[in-house]
């Protein structure tokens, strides 16, 4: 009875030897095989004399240098046969990624809208109401154009505010009951709402799901939050 065949090799000598072979001589091939062979053959006609050359020359490294360099050109070889069917998936992937991130932003951007005009229904300070109204519609603004983006990408249109914004502003309302709407509990307040703004812009940016305008309009919001809540925090000295 005949043992089973060898997987066929693209070149190279057999891999039985009338020489006997050290253990890293006998270390797998990453190239051999009949699926180089037909990996080869799905790449696009622009690369594949290239591919052919430098499967070629790697034929005759070394059996160490092949162990290394063998898997580094038959993962580039998958990688550009992928890259002809992928474009479109790629994109539609990257898309997906920046609506995720800008529909969990803007939660906390309608949050920094809803805190403000809370703050100038309990202001009793007109100059200080007069700021919060600028923060409000500031924020709606930067919802707004966030939203724009939003719809641009397919991503429909997000008015909802956190579950943990909603549940503050009802507990700062209960609270008031007993201590009243006095100016300083008042800016504490939009410190702290403004203090989760700048953490959900700075989690956007840092996930790198965001590009081109969308990052820069977002990296412009943020700065004007940090604008904002260096103010807030003068205000409270």
């Amino acid at each position: 009875m005949h043992s089973p065949a060898t997987p066929p090799r693209l070149s190279g000598p057999p891999l039985s030897s009338a020489n006997p072979t050290s253990p890293s001589d006998a270390a797998p091939d990453p190239l051999n095989g009949s699926s180089l062979a037909y990996l080869l053959d799905q790449l696009p006609k622009s690369v594949k004399e290239t591919a052919l050359k430098a499967v070629s020359r790697y034929q005759q490294f070394s059996t160490t240098q092949k162990v290394v360099g063998g898997v580094v050109l038959l993962l580039a070889i998958r990688r550009l046969t992928r890259g002809d069917e992928s474009p479109k998936k790629g994109r539609k992937k990257v898309q997906k990624a920046e609506i995720s991130t800008l529909h969990e932003l803007l939660h906390f951007v309608n949050d920094r809208v809803e805190g403000y005009k809370k703050a100038v229904e309990e202001s009793q300070d007109p100059q200080r109401r007069d700021f919060y109204q600028g923060l409000v519609g500031q924020s709606e603004q930067f919802a707004q154009t966030l939203n724009e983006h939003l719809r641009h990408l397919g991503g429909g249109h997000e008015t909802s505010t956190t579950l943990k914004g909603k549940l503050y502003r009802r507990f700062m309302a209960a609270a008031a009951v007993f201590t009243g709407h006095d100016e300083q509990t008042v800016l504490a307040s939009n410190i702290h709402g403004e203090q989760w703004a700048l953490a959900a812009y700075k989690d956007a940016l840092d996930d790198e799901t965001l590009r081109g305008p969308i990052r820069h309009e977002v990296e412009r919001q943020y700065h004007q939050s940090q604008k904002t809540y260096q103010e807030l925090k003068r205000m409270a000295t």
